[in-house]
């Protein structure tokens, strides 16, 4: 029997579990390669979960409703046709039949036994060994070889408090003496989850306070529990530094204005939020260290331009990628915008429309915030806030004359949040410089 194994997939960079919706196939039910074989649901997408191979699948081991950490094992398949089918759990992948050369006396028995326990140790250790990405980047970082931690998940599988026991057990140094190599004690950022980030930086710990007479208490549900641990860690990693600019939305309006009969002939609404993409995008390559990010001791330098854009839940929220931003027309970004928030809003989008963005933009201006001061998303260097664009008094220059006047115009105040570590505020000083003279002479082809 070859079995392989179908995993929890990562869903997102801060989702660190999903839940089992339905099971598309059933145990002894044939599968084709990429033909979808479950639904898994996560506090930000839903995803069908397709089959890595061909074949049977023989075994499910995570039930519907059931919510487990990714990298879990969810179920088997049989890469080899007319393969046994296993209703139940499996015994640790130990296999079936094992051979017997013996005539049936007490030698053949003593070998046969000596066989099964090496056999069942074996399938112990590979039990212990198959764990999920965070365990195994733990061990990574201190040094440890799983296969010497006592698991205590499930079928033995090791996991992360395992491996943080173990580690504050003093199997780190224990571990550099018997190899001869220095356990690193700083972890190099992945960016794959905020559980990862707990796992190395201390578990998020939310302070309790005394309930009072007429108060109500609930449980955080799951997208604001993941996001107030996000949002902890993100201050408690980046070094924030906020900086501000205003801009005036007059020549926008006026391309608005002048493109809007031709884009709805197209179907596509262009926001003012496309604008700011658009020009954001272009820049983002003359600006590596805002467009990078800080990992360990080493600066990433991001080759590709992925902006997220935060979308609004109510309540929650969630950040769809458009990724290579810089390669899309204005009506191109525009699409793309409309398209992947009402799919965030119905929960329709897919795991990679929500990973790998290299800086992003949150507009609280569109409920009317004056100007906001985001958090840095964890694994970025910076991200940009639009306030309100509204109408405001305004001293302009006439042009004939040389003269100053008041006059109406429709402005905003940007902010940008970026990581200290690694960006100077001369370099967002003239990011936000330079957008604003793009938006202010925005091209009329873009």
């Amino acid at each position: 029997m070859a079995r392989i194994e179908v995993p929890m997939p990562q869903m997102g960079e801060s989702i660190a579990e999903g839940t089992v919706s339905k099971w598309l196939k059933q145990v002894g039910d044939p599968v084709e390669k990429d033909e979808p074989i479950l639904e898994i649901s996560t506090d930000k997408v839903d995803a069908e979960i397709p089959a890595p191979e061909s074949g049977t699948l023989v075994e499910v081991r995570i039930q519907e409703g059931e919510t487990v950490e990714i990298g879990t094992v969810m179920a088997y398949i049989d890469t080899e046709a007319g393969a046994a089918i296993t209703s139940g759990v499996a015994e640790a992948d130990a296999p079936a039949d094992i051979a017997d050369d013996s005539d049936g006396g007490s030698d053949g028995q003593a070998n046969q036994t000596v066989s099964q326990s090496s056999l069942s140790a074996t399938a112990e250790v590979q039990v212990r060994t198959r764990s999920t990405p965070v365990v195994r980047r733990i061990a990574e970082e201190h040094g440890i070889s799983i296969a010497d931690v006592s698991g205590t998940g499930y079928a033995g599988r090791v996991t992360k408090q395992d491996m943080l026991d173990f580690i504050e057990n003093g199997a780190t140094e224990a571990t550099t003496a018997a190899t001869g190599q220095p356990a690193r004690t700083t972890p190099a950022f992945s960016g794959s989850s905020s559980d990862l980030w707990a796992a190395f930086y201390g578990e998020v710990q939310h302070p309790e306070f005394p309930v009072r007479k007429g108060d109500h208490v609930e449980p955080m549900d799951k997208i604001r529990r993941l996001t107030a641990e996000h949002m902890v860690l993100a201050k408690r990693v980046a070094s924030h530094v906020h900086s501000f600019i205003e801009i005036d939305f007059s020549r926008v309006d006026h391309i608005r204005a002048a493109h809007k009969g031709q884009w709805a002939e197209q179907g596509v609404r262009v926001s003012y939020t496309a604008f700011v993409v658009w020009a954001c995008s272009r820049l983002l390559r003359g600006y590596p260290a805002i467009n990078g990010t800080v990992s360990g001791n080493h600066i990433i330098h991001r080759g590709s331009v992925n902006l997220g854009i935060a979308v609004d839940l109510d309540p929650g929220l969630i950040v769809p990628v458009i990724h290579d931003t810089d390669e899309l027309s204005l009506m191109g970004i525009g699409k793309k915008i409309i398209d992947l928030a009402g799919r965030a809003r119905s929960r329709k989008l897919i795991p990679v429309e929500i990973q790998g963005a290299t800086f992003s933009i949150t507009n609280p201006g569109v409920l009317g915030t004056l100007v906001g001061m985001p958090i840095i998303p964890l694994g970025t260097a910076a991200i940009l806030g639009t306030g309100a664009i509204e109408k405001r008094p305004v001293v302009v220059e006439d042009p004939l004359t040389g003269t100053d006047a008041i006059a109406i115009r429709k402005r905003a105040h940007f902010s940008l949040a970026y990581d200290h570590r690694l960006v100077d505020g001369a370099d967002a000083a003239r990011f936000l410089a330079e957008l604003k003279a793009l938006l202010e002479d925005f091209p009329e082809d873009a």
